[in-house]
Order: structure tokens, then C-alpha cells, then sequence
């Protein structure tokens, strides 16, 4: 198992996250917010606007050894659950550094992580993009798929 970051390690390593963050959030227009916890948990909160979904949030969350980020994707399907559930592992196929799972109450996010090592401005980007990316890729179909009924003309 790798050796944890020291304590110190980690606070150089927030402020650097804190600066490219807010770097990010300076230089994007569709990044309209990007806040940190104050609890014990060392955690951000990356808000974009989309075009599909109105809004994703990403959280950041660091730890002594990995970086976690997740997005809350969509709530529980009402409807062709498996069709919907089928759609996102063959989604999860095309995804570096990021998946699909069911979460708290059944909703669908899309999470990953990565060693503390790699947290890097060019990484932070890529999470960020991919995450942003593939959820408004992804949101109209599963609003088809998980809510159709909703959707029918009739």
C-alpha cells in the first residue's frame, strides 16, 4: 500500500487545489460556482451550467491517498429500469477515469478518483471535462429511457 500524505502535504496540496479551482472557475464561463467545505472533510464543489441539464455539481473530495469526485447524474428511474441500467454500463465502457453507479435512494451518479499523486491543473481539467461531458451526454436519453412515460404524447 502507498505511504499517505502527511498532514502537510495535504494543506500545500489544498491551497494548490484552491488556487486551480478557482483558476478554472476564472477562466470558464459555463463554471458559475466553486465553494469548499468547512467541516472536518476536506471537500469542493465545482457548479456548471449545461445545455441538457440545467446544472451538474461536481464534488471533489481529498483524502490521505485519493481524490474522490462524484456528480449526482439523475434520481431513481420510475420506469425501464433495466433498459436504463443496460444503457449506463454500456456508457461506463467509453468512460476513462470515471463510471456510472446507483447510489443513495437508487439515483444514478457518475463517479471516480484518483491517487493523490496525480492531482495535477491538466487532471483537475480533465475530471471536470469528462464528468461535465459525459453527464450532458448522457441526460436526455436517460430522462427518455428512465422516465418515458412522461415524454409520450398521449
Amino acid at each position: 500500500m502507498s505511504d499517505a500524505y502527511s498532514g502537510e502535504q495535504l494543506v500545500a496540496l489544498e491551497r494548490e487545489v484552491d488556487e486551480w479551482l478557482n483558476l478554472l472557475g476564472a477562466s470558464y464561463d459555463h463554471i458559475i460556482a466553486v465553494d469548499r467545505s468547512t467541516d472536518d472533510v476536506v471537500r469542493w464543489y465545482v457548479r456548471m451550467r449545461g445545455e441538457d441539464k440545467e446544472f451538474t455539481t461536481v464534488w471533489l473530495t481529498l483524502g490521505q491517498r485519493t481524490l474522490k469526485y462524484e456528480t449526482y447524474v439523475i434520481g431513481a428511474p420510475e420506469e425501464n429500469e433495466a433498459q436504463l441500467y443496460e444503457h449506463l454500463l454500456r456508457r461506463n465502457d467509453r468512460l476513462v477515469g470515471a463510471h456510472f453507479s446507483v447510489g443513495f435512494e437508487d439515483a444514478v451518479y457518475l463517479r471516480g478518483e484518483m491517487p493523490v499523486s496525480q492531482v495535477t491543473l491538466d487532471e483537475l481539467d480533465r475530471v471536470l471535462g469528462t464528468l461535465y461531458a459525459s453527464v450532458e451526454g448522457c441526460f436526455q436519453s436517460l430522462l427518455r429511457i428512465g422516465f418515458a412515460s412522461r415524454f409520450s404524447d398521449s
